[in-house]
C-alpha cells in the first residue's frame, strides 16, 4: 500500500509512455541497409532502444568504429528517424486510458526523458501529447542528465510539485536511481525495454508494474 499522497506522475519516454521502437528499429536497418548490410531483427533491436542512437549504431555496427563513421552512421540514422518518427510509435497499452484517467481527475502528468529536443517534440506533436503533458524536459535541457536527478527535480519545479508527492516510472535502471535520488516514489516497467540480462529487481524500485493499468492500483487513484 502507498503510504504517501501522489500528486502528479512523471514518465520516461521510450519504453515506458511510448512505444518508439518499431521506428527505431526501422531507422537501424535503413542505416544498415544503406551500408549494404543485413538487417537485425526487432526482437535484437527492442531492447537497446532506450539507450539512445549510440547505442542502436554500435549494435547494428560494431565497437571499433572510427569517430567519423559513427558520426556519419549516426547523422543517417537520425536523418531517416526524424522522417519516420511516428510511423509506428504508439502509446503503450492501457497508457491512454491512463492518462484520460490522471486528467480527469486533475492530476499532472510529465515526461523526463534523455531524448533530445529535436527529436522528442516532433515525435509528441505527431501524437498529440505535446499539449496534454504538464512538463516536458529532455536530455539536452540539463546539464546533467538521468541518472543524476537534475531533469526530475527540473520537472517537479515545472509544475510545481514536491518530489515527495510525484512518481517517476521508467523501464531502465538509470531511471529508477533519478528517481530516488530525487525522492520521488518509483515505478520499474517489466514491460519495457530491458536488456537481457538485466534484473529490474535490482533497480529497487518502490514497484514494478507489466501494464499501465497496474499504475492505477498502486496509486489508488480515485475511480
Amino acid at each position: 500500500m502507498l503510504g504517501r499522497q501522489i500528486e502528479a506522475v512523471l514518465f520516461d519516454l521510450d519504453g515506458t509512455l511510448v512505444d518508439t521502437a518499431p521506428d527505431l528499429a526501422a531507422a537501424l536497418n535503413a542505416t544498415l541497409a544503406h551500408n549494404g548490410l543485413k538487417s537485425l531483427t526487432y526482437d535484437e533491436i527492442r531492447p537497446i532502444v532506450s539507450n539512445g542512437a549510440d547505442a542502436l549504431i554500435v549494435l547494428g555496427f560494431g565497437s571499433e568504429l572510427n569517430a567519423i563513421k559513427q558520426k556519419e552512421l549516426k547523422a543517417h540514422f537520425i536523418s531517416f528517424y526524424q522522417q519516420h518518427i511516428a510511423d509506428k510509435s504508439v502509446l503503450f497499452e492501457g497508457m491512454s486510458d491512463l492518462l484520460n484517467h490522471f486528467e480527469k481527475h486533475h492530476m499532472p502528468w510529465g515526461i523526463v526523458t534523455n531524448k533530445p529536443e529535436y527529436l522528442t517534440t516532433p515525435l509528441l506533436e505527431k501524437m498529440s501529447l505535446n499539449t496534454r503533458a504538464a512538463c516536458v524536459v529532455c536530455g539536452d535541457q540539463v546539464k546533467n542528465t538521468k541518472p543524476h536527478p537534475e531533469s526530475i527535480y527540473l520537472a517537479c519545479q515545472q509544475i510545481n510539485i514536491s518530489p515527495d508527492k510525484a512518481v517517476y516510472m521508467g523501464d531502465a535502471e538509470r531511471d529508477i536511481r533519478a528517481g530516488r535520488l530525487a525522492g520521488l516514489t518509483t515505478v520499474a516497467c517489466r514491460y519495457g525495454y530491458i536488456p537481457n540480462g538485466d534484473n529490474i529487481n535490482d533497480w529497487q524500485a518502490d514497484i514494478s508494474i507489466s501494464s499501465a493499468a497496474e499504475l492505477l492500483d498502486f496509486l489508488h487513484v480515485t475511480q
